[in-house]
């Protein structure tokens, strides 16, 4: 139950999971050394423990919102208000209680105080309605105050006085607003202090000082305490202070302040730290031990999430029980760990949830050109998102791979440690995809001191898929010749070859035959022919390529031009297939394994180039043909120019239904054929257009995202021409003083269709370090196009 029958193996054959990408120098760890303890600086991602991170809610959210905490936002969306119009209104609103309160307070407004007489005895007002005594007094005051708190509310209500401060001070910076917080708190003081608001009297008048005797001058601090304390709040409310408990308040909240729901009670029955899934199976001491290892700081949220995994596959399977339970008992929270022993990556350049199995890449801008319910919210992807594929535009310096391929390959790889994901990163040599310890494979095509090779077949057995896969890669990309011609001829090498040696040819071997090099085919020739008539077939293919070599739209030629990008010095090492190397195929894409291929970019672009499109059509077919697709499986490529044809973007749209899916990014969409630019994008379920694109791009993806309903506004300013003397004396004198004759204004209202970002938007609007998003989920749900400030990599 260590590996849990999954991990065991140490080929990268197919239905085999290597071991870690040591150089000789530094052989591999053994497989049963005892688990590393966890890191601290990683345990838990997020959360300042690890059981206040696994008792955070997760409710469920649309697709890309940060769950961990998330609440959604109440209420909809305000109607605009310009700086002025608050001004005005807030003036004037205030202009206006002041005028009531006096009109009330000087008793201008008759009958005003009748609710107050009406609940109060009849001896303690006089027949004129004054106060018969202290009492009376005493009511008139707190009756006076009521109502001053009364008006005050509904006129900051009406005014919109809290968005005014906030639009008007507060967003001057956190000067302007303990200025104004500072001015507001005077102004109550001032009131209270020259009695303007009998609260001085209400407080101090009335006390019964003789009989207080010494306690009089504690009696009297105390209340000034009681009388001033809410002023002083308020200047500290509104200077920007939310209290301890905001001050500590968790990471689970929204945009706005608001609080995430309760999260689940320490020590309750649903507390997940105390395993209650094991203990409702009768697992206790299995759940006592585990409760330990997170309470002791030796459990981490891989192991946590790791262990759920396993605990999953026990459910599915109950006669795995005994093994988890005993594994568990035996090493805590290093069970069932990944077989390159890992229990964690060697850094983490962002933040991640391993229970919701998501990523953070950054925040919903908040503005109008985003829904209301999305902004300030955070934004993050997991594998359902992942699982419909993503398409990234943008120019070079976007940070393209740092604030979105890196990030999301190390989440899959902390997925793939927790038995939950397999993930495939294929960047140019130097690219900043993580580091070495951080995979469990790493193919540098074209160094000589890389550990593992790359399989050019896929670890296919049968010679037509191999062709096909071959075909695709080498000439898919080659204006007027028919992959699946070339796929044919590549077979009938191919298969005759594999007959008579039992392999597929190396490089060298398969470029000689396309090139029916005499002494290659007569020497394969002869051994076909040494078993008789066995081979009958493959003679009979062999003879086929002969006669149609040559011939008028034969794509022998241009498949051995494409092969002899690969029979170079650079890679003589590579693509063995004598089996005295250790090449890595696609087919482990069964088991939870991480890989990083490094092409060779920089002094052999078409041999990388060709490469990315064979990596592509292997994971279609290894993604396709997985018996077990309980693993997410995915392939990240930090620069995908070049790498797509007709077949390949077909088989994208295909992974979602296989568990799998592709990130591809490009500099722009000129390096994608035209005929696929658009099957491209419709291929793909998540979307996302970098600051800087061009509008040639822009057009496209506003193609894609379609358009919207809105409502807007036309203002038609009309002059005024008045009849009467007067008020053309008035006109002219307001001309003269402002410059500008007098207008009225026409307000039409229409809702019209408009395109949800135009493709002049998408290149001038998007401010730097920001992208527009739209997303899709392998069930269906979609997100409409959002702008996004991406925080990038810590």
């Amino acid at each position: 139950m260590d590996t849990e029958g999954t991990y065991d193996g140490q080929a990268t054959r197919a239905g085999h999971v290597p071991r870690p990408a040591t150089s000789p120098e530094h052989p591999p760890k053994p497989r049963h050394a005892p688990p590393a303890p966890p890191k601290p600086d990683h345990a838990p991602a997020v959360g300042p423990t690890l059981a206040d991170w696994a008792r955070a809610p997760r409710p469920q959210a649309e697709p890309g919102i940060w769950r961990f905490g998330y609440k959604p936002r109440k209420g909809e969306e305000a109607e605009a208000a310009t700086d002025r119009s608050l001004l005005i209104g807030g003036v004037i609103s205030f202009l206006a209680c002041v005028l009531l309160w006096s009109l009330l307070t000087n008793n201008y407004i008759p009958y005003a105080d009748v609710p107050l007489k009406l609940f109060t005895p009849r001896d303690w007002w006089e027949f004129g309605g004054g106060a018969a005594d202290h009492r009376g007094r005493a009511a008139l005051q707190v009756y006076e105050l009521l109502l001053t708190g009364a008006l005050v509310f509904w006129f900051s209500r009406l005014g919109s006085w809290s968005l005014a401060f906030e639009r008007l001070v507060a967003a001057r910076g956190p000067g302007a607003r303990v200025a104004g917080a500072a001015a507001v708190a005077l102004f109550v003081a001032m009131l209270v202090a020259t009695r303007t608001l009998p609260a001085d009297d209400l407080v101090f008048s009335h006390l019964p000082y003789s009989e207080l005797g010494r306690a009089a001058t504690l009696t009297v601090n105390l209340l000034f305490v009681v009388l001033y304390g809410p002023v002083v709040y308020l200047f500290l409310r509104l200077a920007g202070w939310r209290g301890p408990r905001g001050r500590s308040a968790p990471q689970a909240t929204i945009a706005g302040g608001a609080p995430a729901e309760p999260a689940p009670q320490a020590g309750g029955e649903d507390d997940p730290v105390r395993w209650p899934q094991l203990r409702g199976a009768g697992l206790s001491e299995v759940a006592d031990r585990l409760e330990g290892e997170a309470g002791g700081g030796r459990m981490n949220d891989v192991d946590y999430a790791r262990i759920r995994r396993a605990w999953d596959s026990v459910r599915v399977d109950p006669s795995r029980m005994r093994a988890f339970a005993d594994a568990v008992r035996d090493k805590g929270a290093g069970a069932c760990v990944h077989p390159s022993g890992d229990r964690d990556l060697p850094v983490r350049a962002a933040r991640h949830d391993l229970l919701a199995r998501q990523v953070l890449l950054g925040t919903v801008d908040d503005g109008v050109r985003n829904p209301y319910a999305r902004r300030g919210t955070s934004l993050a992807f997991d594998p359902d998102v992942l699982g419909t594929s993503l398409l990234a535009v943008g120019p070079s310096g976007t940070g393209k791979t740092q604030r979105l391929v890196r990030p999301v390959v190390e989440s899959l790889a902390l997925q793939a440690l927790a038995g939950q994901a397999a993930v495939v990163a294929v960047g140019a040599a130097g690219a900043q995809l993580g580091p070495d310890a951080a995979y469990d494979v790493v193919v540098r095509i074209g160094d000589p001191g890389s550990v593992y090779d790359l399989d050019l077949y896929g670890g296919a057995t049968d010679p037509d898929e191999a062709a096909t896969l071959l075909a695709e890669a080498f000439v898919g990309d080659v204006p007027g010749i028919d992959v699946r011609r070339a796929a044919t001829a590549l077979a009938q090498l191919l298969g005759p070859f594999r007959a008579a040696y039992g392999r597929f040819p190396a490089v060298p071997e398969l470029r000689e035959l396309l090139d029916q090099v005499p002494a290659a085919f007569d020497a394969l020739r002869r051994e076909l022919a040494a078993d008789g008539a066995a081979h009958h077939a493959m003679l009979r293919e062999l003879d086929a390529r002969t006669r149609q070599h040559g011939a008028h739209g034969d794509p022998g030629p241009a498949l051995a031009d494409r092969v002899a990008l690969l029979d170079r010095p650079a890679f003589a090492g590579f693509f063995d297939t004598t089996g005295q190397g250790r090449p890595f195929s696609l087919r482990a894409l069964e088991h939870p394994i991480r890989v990083r291929v490094d092409l060779p970019e920089r002094g052999h672009a078409d041999a990388s180039r060709m490469l990315a499109r064979l990596l592509l059509a292997q994971f279609n077919a290894a993604a396709a043909a997985r018996a077990d697709r309980s693993l997410f499986a995915f392939l990240a490529f930090d620069d995908a120019s070049h790498t797509l044809t007709a077949e390949t973007v077909r088989g994208v749209q295909r992974l979602r239904s296989a568990h799998a899916g592709v990130l591809l990014t490009l500099r722009t969409l000129d390096d994608v054929p035209e005929a696929l630019r658009t099957p491209l994008l419709g291929a793909v379920g998540c979307r996302m257009a970098f600051a800087g694109v061009t509008t040639w791009d822009g057009k496209r993806f506003a193609e894609a995202w379609g358009t919207e309903w809105v409502e807007t506004r036309d203002v038609t300013h009309r002059t005024v021409f008045a009849d009467q003397p007067l008020t053309r004396a008035i006109h002219a004198f307001r001309k003269l003083v402002t410059g500008k004759a007098v207008t009225t204004d026409a307000v039409t209202v229409r809702q019209v269709e408009r395109e949800r970002w135009s493709a002049s938007d998408l290149a001038h609007a998007v401010p730097p370090g920001h992208a527009v998003l739209s997303l899709t989920s392998v069930s269906g749900e979609r997100a409409a196009p959002l702008l996004v400030r991406l925080a990038g990599t810590a």
